[in-house]
Parts: structure tokens; sequence; C-alpha cells
């Protein structure tokens, strides 16, 4: 395995003598036993020089290179080959290399872009570093190497340091995962002004003071009208929360586009709307109205919702169905938090006489399927309602939808790519009770209100949102709520239409530093990584320092960019 001891690289230079250049200093290498350096080879046998940094300025500057090889100063390796233009001559090149060992594994690369030049690093270091980029110690993807980190630091003698050899062992099972989130290969790149930016949003929306809270279900009429809530999962699995996250609350109406898109996974688009149709109804979300096929207007309103209820696993009992509903949203959540309120069931059945008379009219109109119990089913229909999350566990549930059905967290199918495009185009033409032709226009983004005060909102590739506020304007959508999407919209380019040509600019946060979209993530494999890192025209140069309320030193974190003519 490749000892990048950089330390000693960066002695030997900075006691160099001004006369000695550092082509000297290479045909001497000698003199560094057991030191790996950076070098450049070009067809004219010129040689560049090492960009590095010293105290925030780089003390020696590199010459117009093409090509950064890392080069091992001992044994039968001979010097880096000539540069060649050809492509397929440099590939060849690269698997000789990398078949000869000389290359710097990912797990190194990563440990002293983060060491800063140290030989060891505290384990807080790393752990503040990881949680810039937007991942989570909790992160499941990462169980592996936190568990490792654990043990690890139990086995040192002062249980804080990590050398680059421990640091190895703790990160080699997710390093992947961990090079792409320290490359900023993420969905949002440049995350903490991101967050930041989050984070302003939610204050402004905080100091509003109007709106009701649902009165007609006892249970919900307990919260304060003080509560708010904003969480956020991307659809790389970046997590940023604010406000009363953890408290748990009743989905209501948010759980309609989720057992919708469950149907729809289950039994095909197609045999779906046989029973439900696809149009906005310009009508109170609670009418007894259908269209004139006799079918519910759409799923997002309660008749369309209670035939939806009685379209998932026909045939079974109610505790059946139950169980099999809460197993796939907790599987959209990423197994976090998905619970049951039971006394909201019970103010739901006891105050549902709009619902029952829905109920019969949709049984008088036969727009069930053959041989449903339409009481069992208003049954359902009153649990799914009271199922409760938290902001946080809900966001995972969006960014699922947002990510094509997969959840970001665990990398699991939980839905199919035409249930998840269905539930959106409803969502986005339904989802907000009479408010969803403003919010198309205004917000332009598929989303979800419930009468508990909270909004399911998807940025389709981008992220998932849930916002939470109890007061609700006079078309039940909460304030808050409300004015954040309308909010987010306004700085961010996230409206389904922002990115038509010549259109007004707003900020990007998929473009890392606002230049260039991040498309070229390639394959996520550990050797293609160690190529691109290694291999190509690339240095390591500093990104801003950022901190944690865990660490309050300054952590240092590199980033790959590629190098230009006259650096």
């Amino acid at each position: 395995m490749l000892q990048f001891r950089a330390s000693l690289v960066l002695k030997e230079l900075i006691q160099a003598s001004p006369k000695r250049s550092f082509s000297d200093i290479i045909r001497h290498k000698k003199t560094l036993p057991n030191a790996y350096f950076y070098s450049a080879a070009y067809p004219d046998g010129r040689i560049s020089q090492l960009k590095t940094v010293c105290n925030g300025k780089p003390f020696i500057q590199a010459l117009a290179g093409r090509r950064f090889l890392c080069t091992k100063t001992e044994g039968a390796i001979e010097p880096a080959e000539p540069v060649k233009k050809d492509e397929s001559v440099q590939e060849a090149t690269a698997d000789k290399r990398r078949k000869a060992g000389i290359l710097p594994s990912l797990e190194d690369l990563l440990f002293y872009s983060i060491a800063d030049g140290q030989e060891r690093i505290p384990a807080h270091k790393f752990i503040t570093a990881l949680k810039a980029t937007g991942l989570r110690t909790g992160d499941p993807r990462l169980k592996e190497c936190m568990d490792m980190l654990k043990v690890t630091l139990k086995s040192t003698s002062d249980g804080v340091m990590l050398d680059r050899h421990l640091f190895k062992k703790c990160v080699q099972s997710n390093i992947v995962l961990l090079t792409q989130a320290f490359r900023k290969k993420f969905v949002i790149p440049d995350f903490q002004p991101f967050a930041s930016h989050i984070d302003t949003l939610y204050e402004k929306a905080r100091k509003l003071s109007g709106g009701l809270v649902a009165d007609y279900i006892p249970q919900i009429a307990k919260f304060s009208p003080d509560l708010w809530a904003v969480s956020l999962c991307t659809v790389d699995g970046q997590r940023h929360t604010v406000g009363d996250t953890k408290v748990p609350f009743c989905l209501q109406s948010c759980v309609k586009p989720l057992k919708y898109a469950i149907a729809v996974h289950d039994h095909g688009t197609e045999y779906v709307h046989q029973f439900i149709g696809k149009e906005p109804s310009g009508l109170r979300f609670n009418k007894l109205f259908l269209n004139e096929d006799d079918k519910p207007h759409n799923p997002m309103v309660n008749a369309g919702a209670i035939v939806c209820t009685s379209l998932i696993k026909q045939g079974a009992g109610n505790a059946e169905k139950f169980d099999y509903l809460m197993n796939y949203l907790k599987k959209m959540a990423g197994n976090e938090y998905v619970g049951f309120s039971n006394a909201t069931f019970q103010s739901e059945r006891e105050s549902g006489d709009r619902n029952f008379a829905i109920g019969y009219y949709l049984k008088e109109k036969k727009c069930f399927p053959d041989g449903t119990d339409m009481t069992a089913v208003l049954d359902l229909y009153f649990q799914l309602c009271s199922i409760e999350v938290t902001c946080e566990s809900a966001s995972v549930m969006a960014a699922t939808l947002a990510n094509g059905g997969f959840c970001p967290i665990t990398g699991e199918r939980v839905l199919s790519p035409e249930a998840v495009r269905d539930t959106l185009s409803l969502m986005h033409s339904c989802g907000m009770y009479d408010f969803s032709g403003q919010f198309a226009f205004h917000v332009g983004l598929p989303a979800k209100s419930g009468v508990s005060g909270g909004i399911l909102l998807v940025v389709p590739n981008v992220m998932g949102i849930m916002c939470w506020s109890p007061p609700l304007d006079r078309l039940g959508n909460s304030v808050r709520g409300i004015q954040f999407c309308t909010d987010l919209v306004s700085l961010f380019n996230f409206h389904n239409y922002d990115n038509l040509r010549h259109f007004t600019k707003k900020l990007d946060p998929r473009r890392e530093g606002g230049d260039q979209r991040q498309y070229t993530f390639g394959p996520l494999d550990y050797e293609s990584l160690q190529k691109e890192l290694v291999l190509k025209d690339t240095m390591w140069t500093k990104v801003s320092p950022t901190e944690c309320n865990e660490d309050s030193s300054t952590t240092v974190v590199y980033r790959m960019e590629n190098v230009g003519d006259g650096n």
C-alpha cells in the first residue's frame, strides 16, 4: 500500500537552498527516504513544481501542468513516462500504474485532505468535516464506518486521536460514499451556505402570526400555534433541520399522495384510474361531489382518497392492510420515525360525519371495487390519517419521491418510477386544496398539505422538504409553510420553469460556486474514483473553513480542482 508521507516532502522543500531547483530535489530523491511526492512529466523533459499550502499561503507556485502523478521514491519503478495525447494510451498507462501499486488509496487521499499536514487527527475533526458535507453520523450508509470508529477509539491510548492507519481502518467500508461527499459530488455541493439560506427563510416565516389551528379534530386543536419546523433531505442523503423537527404530528391529508403511490405501484396507473379521476375538482376537499363519470375527481380530495384506500390489499383484513401500509411508509422514511396516534384516530372517527356521508355516497354510486366493505374502508382511512411522523422522517419520504422511488438514505427501491411520476403530477395540480392553482403558478413544485399543518414539498431530482406549523389559513394550508415555500422558490431556481433559457437568474445550489452544473458524477466504484483523483489534471486546493458546535477548532476540507495553464 502506498505510503503517502507528504510532511517529509514539505520539510525537505522548506529546508532546501533557494538555489536548489525542484528538479535537483527529484534527481536526488534518495535523500527523501520513504517519501512520496507529486511530479509531472512532459515531452520536453520539464518537471512541474509541487503546489502546496503552508499557513494558508502557497509557498511554491506550480508551473503550467497537464498531469499530476504519484511517484514512489524506492524500488524498481521508473520515473513517470511522458504524457500521451491519445486517450487510449492514457488509459493503458493508468491501468499499468494501478497494477504496479503506485496510486495512493482513496483512504490516504481522504486522510490527508482532512489532516492539514498533521500525522494524526482528532476524531471530532473528521466528524465535523463530515457534517459540513450534509451527511449525518447516523446515516445508515455510514453504519460500518461509525461502528468501527467507536471500536477503534476505544483501542487508542487517549480515545481521541487517529493516525493514518487507524483512519483507513475506520473509513474503508464506506470510502466511496465519503470520497463523493468530500469531493462535493452531491446534488448540493456547497451544503453549508445552502443550509444557512434555509435557516434565514425559516426565521422570516417564524415571525408570521396569522392563521388558526384546526379545531374540528380535538387532538389537533391541542397543538401550540408557536410550533414551527422545516426539515430537508436531498436525493444524496444530505440532511438539514431547523425548529421543532422532532415533535410527532399526524400526516392527515399528507398521507394521500403516499397511499396513492402505493396503489399505483401495486396495481398500475390504468387500474387505479378506473375508479378515480385525474382532474382538480375546483371544490372544497370534503364536498359530496363526483365528476361526470361518477368518479372522485382525484386522489387528493377526501372522496378520491377513500376510494384509493379501498384499492390497497383487497381481500385482506384491516389489520393486515394497516401493517402493510405502515411497513411501506417506514421504507419510504428510511426506517426513521413512523408511529400511530390512537387518540387522533378515535377523534377522527367520532367527528367524521362528513366522511361517512361521502362513503355512503360513493357506495351508492358504485365507486368501490366489488365486494368492498365501506365501513371497514373508512376505518382504515381514519387510521392512515392518524399515522404520526416527525418533520425529519417525513422529509425522507418526500426525498424518496424526489429520488424516483429510491430511499436516499438506504438505497432501497420502494416505489416504481410510474408510481412516482403519477403521484408528483397529481400533487402538482391538486395537492394544495383550493390553493392548488395558485401554488402551482407561484411555487411550481409538487406538494401536499394537511390540516395538521404539514406541507410535503418535492423538488424532483434534488430534495424533499417537510414544513410543519399548525396555524392554517382559510383554505386549510399552513400559513408559515406557504410563506416558506414561496420564499424558497423566490431565492432558488427550483420552480419547474425557472431553468428556461433567458430567464431571470436565481441562485442554483446545484452548482458549485454558482458556475457549472454538477452532471459529471461518474461511476461510484473505488477504482474509477482512485483513477480520477490521481491521473487527471487535478490537485488539492483549500476550501472555506467550516465550524461546528461540537468542535471549536477550524476544520479544513479540500477538494479536487482542474489545474489550468498559467496557475
